[in-house]
């Protein structure tokens, strides 16, 4: 019942207004930066993470899509295991960014690591993630999306820094329920506010492009099957919404991507945070 009651009260898009309209022709357009959380899945009978891996290889709107993985490096569903481990080298092989999401057996809250623990978990995580990309990450996403000033700190001195989301899929393992029905309604919804952050002008500019960063749980095997289809409604809910997106609309150089996510990552642990949906 939650679940569909969460589902049933999508807010209906915010209507543009002549003002937004105006405010909107001066920002240049968008590109998603798509990421994944809670991979790489270690599934060896039909590995979602690997069907999401071909889904931005092989799509009908653009080739070679890049994305960022945020890792749990050492969950024994994902990367701490052989075929976790080698989802997340054919990631790097196809020029995908490894960030960090945990490196503890379970998806623990780091607020909830004592400071030793914490210490731990961030050295094992930016090891085993060097062993596979040479470097180690500049990417975090806290679990849970859940930080303060102490884990924030303790993210900063590996040089890790946070990167939050504009729009999110709400496809992650909540309520056993993977199924997605209300996509589109969810999504334009979720556009229309970021639409609005546009125009007030609190969107970084990179690279002649606002980065918009999207959240998808690779794990998760809904997302998996209809990955493809995802990146078309995330067209359509951008030109629904009056939001105009870039000649190339995903990012498909590695180097722009990283660029695009260090400019959205929080500088602060104080800096006021907006997440989308039921996350806030």
């Amino acid at each position: 019942a939650m679940a569909a009651s969460l589902l049933g009260c999508i807010a209906a898009p915010i209507e543009m207004t002549p003002q937004t309209e105006q405010r909107l022709r001066t920002q240049p357009p968008i590109r998603f930066l798509l990421t994944f959380d809670d991979g790489p899945s270690a599934s060896s009978f039909w590995n979602p993470s690997e069907t999401v891996l071909d889904s931005l290889a092989r799509n009908s709107l653009q080739p070679d899509i890049k994305a960022v993985f945020f890792v749990q490096t050492r969950a024994s569903r994902a990367g701490g295991s052989d075929i976790g481990r080698a989802v997340m080298h054919h990631e790097r092989d196809a020029g995908h960014i490894l960030g960090f999401h945990t490196a503890t057996p379970s998806h623990t809250n780091h607020r909830s690591l004592d400071p030793q623990a914490l210490e731990q978990a961030l050295t094992d995580g930016s090891a085993d993630i060097a062993a596979i990309t040479g470097a180690p990450p500049t990417l975090v996403r806290p679990p849970f999306w859940n930080y303060e000033k102490r884990t924030f700190a303790a993210y900063q001195q590996h040089g890790m820094h946070v990167l939050l989301t504009d729009l999110s899929a709400n496809d992650g393992k909540i309520w056993g329920f993977n199924a997605s029905p209300r996509r589109r309604a969810h999504f334009l919804r979720s556009m229309s506010e970021v639409r609005e952050r546009i125009a007030r002008g609190e969107l970084p500019v990179v690279d002649g492009v606002i980065p918009v960063v999207v959240t998808f749980h690779d794990l998760n095997r809904y997302t998996a099957r209809h990955t493809r289809e995802y990146l078309q409604i995330l067209l359509d809910s951008a030109q629904a919404t009056g939001v105009s997106t870039a000649e190339q609309p995903f990012y498909d150089d590695t180097a722009a991507m990283q660029r695009a996510a260090m400019a959205r990552t929080v500088r602060d642990s104080s800096q006021p945070v907006e997440l989308p949906g039921f996350w806030n």
